[in-house]
């Protein structure tokens, strides 16, 4: 196969991720030629749908759905997800034949000021960053905010009158972030929106936060192809934390973190959480061989239960 096509979501983010597929391709086949389709997904037509609305079922794939029938179908022989989007379940005849190595995966609190009070009012869209910050701050108030990362900065910003509610802080991934080309130096983020204070929070991040995966159908040339930019470290860890999720029967919006690591001897170290609807969230935490990433996760699921 001398010529791939590689179909995406549109959206600023996906599109420099899609980059660093098709830079690192073009190292690894100098020879090969490379399409890009856009695919409208269900997620990008429903910015607007609101966090818990509907059960978890329906909201499996809302990122990835239309990427990944397109890729059944052939009219794309390679899919760039953001591997946070990409559900436990996934069909059969595809796989995830390559992740690129994984990028800071933080949750940054970005705020205008440099000590966030206890009742702050904090904007995110993830289900799981407001279990947490509940948790975490119990007198803040969670708000809930859509919009790509520039939208968010204004919002916080107060500009344009974006919200009707005046934000003293909200959340974004630091891998996002970076890969906009925005810059966090020394607790600081400036930007066109304005300068703000970024501090790390202490959680756990979403499942495959931080790493971007490539999927293609189960023995099609372009797995091989593919194959040849895996980052395997990085790979085993999403490993650990994708069966996680398969066991735990979700999607990108179940309220879980997850965080495994592979230290320097080969050995996998894993963290979860997952927040119920009341009563404290369940815990769990293990280490296990490299080799056996998925009975790792099954462990971490037994404690969880």
């Amino acid at each position: 196969m001398a010529r791939l096509v590689i179909g995406s979501r549109g959206s600023a983010l996906a599109l420099a991720q899609v980059r660093m597929v098709q830079e690192a391709l073009r190292r690894a086949h100098p020879d090969l030629e490379m399409e890009v389709k856009i695919i409208t997904t269900s997620g990008d037509r429903r910015q607007e749908a609101r966090a818990g609305e509907g059960s978890a079922a329906g909201l499996k794939g809302l990122f990835t759905k239309e990427i990944q029938e397109a890729l059944l179908d052939g009219v794309i022989d390679a899919a760039v997800h953001s591997l946070k989007d990409l559900p436990g379940v996934t069909p059969d005849a595809l796989t995830v034949a390559a992740v690129l190595p994984r990028a800071d995966t933080a949750d940054l609190l970005i705020a205008a000021m440099e000590v966030v009070p206890a009742n702050a009012r904090i904007g995110t869209g993830s289900v799981r960053r407001g279990r947490q910050l509940r948790w975490l701050r119990p007198g803040c108030e969670v708000v809930e905010i859509r919009g790509n990362v520039p939208t968010r900065l204004q919002k916080l910003a107060g500009l344009a009158g974006l919200t009707a509610i005046p934000l003293d802080a909200i959340v974004l991934a630091r891998a996002g972030l970076e890969r906009l080309g925005y810059t966090v130096s020394n607790g600081r983020l400036e930007c066109d929106a304005g300068a703000f204070y970024a501090t790390p929070l202490e959680v756990l991040p979403a499942i495959g936060q931080g790493a971007v995966g490539i999927e293609t159908r189960v023995g099609d040339p372009a797995a091989s192809i593919v194959a040849r930019i895996d980052h395997g470290p990085t790979h085993t860890c999403i490993r650990v934390e994708r069966e996680l999720l398969r066991l735990l029967d979700g999607d990108c919006r179940l309220p879980v973190g997850a965080h495994a690591t592979l230290d320097d001897a080969g050995a996998l170290h894993a963290r979860a959480i997952v927040f119920r609807d009341d009563g404290p969230p369940a815990q769990a935490a293990g280490s296990g061989d490299a080799c056996d990433p998925e009975g790792l996760a099954a462990r971490l699921f037994e404690q969880l239960q």
